[in-house]
Formats: C-alpha cells, structure tokens, sequence
C-alpha cells in the first residue's frame, strides 16, 4: 500500500492517532471478524494501550464527521476497534 493511502486511514481519537479494525484487516486482507478474534483471543500479549473499543457515540461521530468511512461500514451498528 502507498503510504499517502495508510496515512488516510489514520484517525485522532480521544488523543491518540489510530486505526481502525475494518482499514486494519483490509491492509491484512483478512476479513474484520477474523481479525478482531484473534486479538480478543490474544488480549494478554498486547500492551494495555495497544487497542480500545469506541463507544458508540464516538462511532456515530466519527461517522458523521468523516467521508473516508466505507459505506458498508457507516451502518454497521458494532463500534470497530481503533488500535494505537
């Protein structure tokens, strides 16, 4: 991937600049389910700080204030993670 597409994945939430669990599996080509298992599965080899869950009104937000979200993903009523 072009670093300019990777940088226009990179939001600022609650301070920190992230990525999202759907951009995320996209650059792994692995499906956004696959993904988010195994790093629940996994929690305990992962720095505290490493991910979080939204809420669902920084979601709602994020959504609205944001044209980079894929379509599919603005209706999605699951908060993605966004990884540190």
């Amino acid at each position: 991937m072009e670093l300019s597409v990777i940088q226009s994945k990179i939001y600022e939430i609650r301070g920190c600049k992230v990525m999202l669990d759907f951009d995320l599996a996209e650059m792994y080509e692995v499906p956004t389910k696959a993904l988010k298992q195994a790093v629940k599965r996994n929690t305990n080899r992962f720095p505290y700080d490493f991910m979080f869950e939204l809420t669902k009104e920084e979601w709602k937000e994020l959504v609205t204030n944001c044209d980079q979200i894929p379509e599919a993903m603005k209706h999605s009523y699951i908060p993605p993670f966004a990884f540190t």
